[in-house]
């Protein structure tokens, strides 16, 4: 019998039923008998094998197993997609909670959202290792192999209390978001319940491609009063082949993972009796801060920037009139009380550069004043949170701030993202996106109480954006607490996005700290809008993401150590030593390995250092005046005249290139 037979008015044994008319994704309608299920059309529609976990009834999310009982349009949600995938990782959660409490029944589920390429799930229990997560995910795939329903259950306020009654977190979540005058609902899945609003997938079975990935510590409702979590991680896909395209993708994170490269090539180290979170710079790491910052300041004062040093304390009354002390105050330190007042440690450098403008008066010829510092800020992380270079407590930021009119900051905001462009230019970026980041209008707790100025400046960013033609995503909720900003979003070279520069717009500085000047006709004008900056992140999390984007192979202009010398014997050492102080003499980092190591052991040794080039010397190079260069991509050019090596990688570290020139890729 045909889908439109059995959904057709049809009379059957002396009654007629009644029916139901859906609108399918191509806008063709169909009946079907009254009480079909949501997943019983799409498997009409699509088939048994479409990859459809969930559908859209009248573009609302909706379990397969939802009651068709009037007229409705319906539209498949296929695993592979974005609204699919967020299903399927829930269900994983879920999947993976009832395996922690099949094999550990005192552990107390939490929350377990989904997040990008996965999902995680936060337990009030022992930590867990390696062994512990290998038998939970096999203790996941055995529930899976037994395609248990998963079910939705609608559930009064009492019944809800009475079956979670045992899980004081649960009971929290339920006094928070639910209270106590309406239910919610739970789902079921064997002996498993969880509380949760769905929708989900419709069976165990469904949830085939996972794996787990890791553990670490949490804090309840991420409060380090509160109480200590385990919070497990793993990764789910729609496809065998899109968990395995991550796996190699974990793989290859884990090749350029800053924190491994930064090892080997000495560039920055973190010890326990300084404290988590706070990098002390290597030599060699050093260098390659030093070359990004030189590098910066040429572009901004070419830009017409004035630097400036501030302290790296100030008194509490300046981050109140800033705004951090109300808005912020979670990530400061906590105060210290001098003799003279409560200090607190810097989080931003924004509130002395206000005061900079303000130590005199300004003129309208004095716009913009454009004022940019490396300077040093200190959040209060959680020590959970801390990665590397990625996430750290001590933060060197490539800061400044411009005030100008309203009219100039058009102008301003095209300027920086020229300048953006052509930073990420310089350093071989190419993967990344604009975002329009903007305030909550319905969760205004965290942001300055101006709804007009909101308004007012997030529509002029739009314009400006618009009129620029870049292209651009809005986000609602991303703003800063005093302002709209554009955030470029990198997409690292494993997958991982993550926001990089930032250009932020601040219509609040202006009341706070009474910023003000003197305007054409003599009168003072307090209309002075401030452009918040960071093109370059901080030196922290900028070195990570060039690390990870160039698996320590960087630039030869960026390289920590340009040319490492090699000599095959001791009696190259004189040539070596020359070869050495031309190098040096025209401004490039070299350096000499004349030890009795085998060539092979050498070459082996000073790989994992990543220098642009290694100049091998021997008997042919000290008689006729030349070197070998072996390039980090394992090509070799012979004979080159020293003088001719030299130009030729004084013209690539001049013109920043990206590419190996001397020895190129064949």
């Amino acid at each position: 019998m045909s889908s439109y037979d059995r959904g057709i008015s049809v009379i059957q044994e002396g009654f007629v039923l009644s029916t139901v008319k859906i609108e399918i994704e191509d806008g063709e309608f169909r009946e079907y008998e009254t009480g079909i299920t949501a997943g019983d059309v799409i498997r009409d529609i699509h088939g048994r094998k479409s990859g459809v976990v969930a559908t859209l009834i009248d573009g609302i999310e909706k379990d397969m197993s939802t009651v068709l009982e009037s007229n409705c349009k319906i539209e498949p949600i296929d695993g592979e997609s974005d609204a699919g995938l967020y299903i399927l990782r829930h269900s994983c959660a879920h999947l993976l909670a009832q395996a922690v409490t099949q094999l550990y029944p005192d552990a107390k589920p939490t929350i377990g959202p989904p997040i990008e390429h996965g999902f995680y799930y936060d337990f009030f229990m022992q930590p867990v290792g390696d062994e512990e997560l290998k038998k939970i995910e096999e203790q996941m795939k055995e529930i899976m192999k037994k395609n248990l329903p998963i079910v939705r259950e609608e559930h009064t306020n009492d019944s809800l209390r009475k079956m979670f009654g045992g899980n004081k977190f649960k009971t929290e979540i339920m006094d928070d978001k639910i209270g106590y005058e309406v239910g919610s609902t739970a789902y079921r899945q064997g002996e498993f319940v969880d509380l949760c609003r769905g929708p989900h997938v419709e069976s165990t079975s469904q949830i085939r491609w996972f794996k787990l990935t890791s553990s670490s510590q949490a804090y309840w409702r991420a409060d380090s009063k509160r109480e200590s979590l385990t919070r497990i991680y793993g990764m789910c896909y729609a496809t065998k082949e899109g968990l395995r395209n991550r796996e190699k993708q974990i793989q290859e994170a884990a090749k350029r993972d800053h924190k491994k490269i930064g090892r080997e090539m000495e560039l920055y180290m973190i010890d326990e009796m300084i404290g988590k979170g706070l990098p002390v710079w290597l030599p060699n790491g050093e260098i390659l801060k030093s070359s990004i910052e030189a590098f910066a300041i040429k572009t901004e004062e070419e830009y017409g920037y004035q630097r400036v040093t501030t302290p790296v304390l100030g008194k509490k009354q300046l981050f109140e009139a800033s705004g951090h002390l109300p808005h912020y105050a979670e990530g400061m330190y906590p105060p210290m009380e001098m003799d003279d007042g409560i200090y607190y440690l810097k989080a931003m450098n924004c509130p002395m550069h206000h005061l900079i403008y303000r130590n005199k008066k300004r003129s309208y010829r004095d716009l913009p004043l454009r004022i940019a510092e490396y300077g040093t800020v200190y959040r209060n992380e959680m020590s959970g949170t801390l990665a590397g270079l990625l996430r750290v407590r001590m933060l060197s930021m490539n800061d400044a701030h411009i005030y100008c009119t309203l009219e100039q900051v058009a102008q301003e905001f095209a300027n920086n993202i020229k300048m953006v462009q052509d930073y990420y230019s310089a350093f071989g970026f190419e993967d990344y996106y604009f975002r329009l980041s903007l305030w909550d209008s319905e969760n205004t707790e965290k942001y300055i109480d101006q709804p007009e100025n909101w308004e007012a400046t997030q529509n002029h960013l739009r314009k400006i954006l618009d009129d620029l033609g870049v292209s651009y995503i809005e986000s609602i909720g991303e703003a800063a607490f005093y302002g709209p900003k554009v955030d470029i979003q990198f997409t690292t070279t494993i997958g991982r996005e993550e926001s990089m520069s930032t250009i932020q717009l601040d219509f609040a500085a202006k009341e706070r700290f009474g910023l003000k000047y003197t305007d054409e006709t003599g009168i003072e004008n307090g209309e002075v809008f401030v452009i918040h900056r960071a093109p370059l992140s901080t030196h922290e999390r900028f070195v990570a993401f060039l690390t990870e984007h160039w698996s320590g192979n960087f630039p030869t202009w960026l390289s920590p150590i340009q040319v490492q010398i090699i000599t095959i014997s001791e009696k190259h050492k004189k040539y070596a030593k020359m070869v050495s102080e031309k190098l040096l003499k025209s401004g490039i980092r070299v350096k000499i390995d004349d030890s009795d190591n085998t060539i092979g052991k050498k070459i082996r040794l000073h790989r994992k250092m990543r220098p642009a080039y290694m100049a091998i010397i021997g008997d042919e190079e000290s008689e006729n005046m030349t070197i070998s260069v072996r390039a980090r991509n394992g090509l070799q050019r012979n004979g080159i005249p020293l003088d001719e090596f030299v130009q030729e990688i004084e013209k690539e570290i001049h013109n920043r290139k990206t590419t190996l020139d001397i020895v190129p890729e064949e």
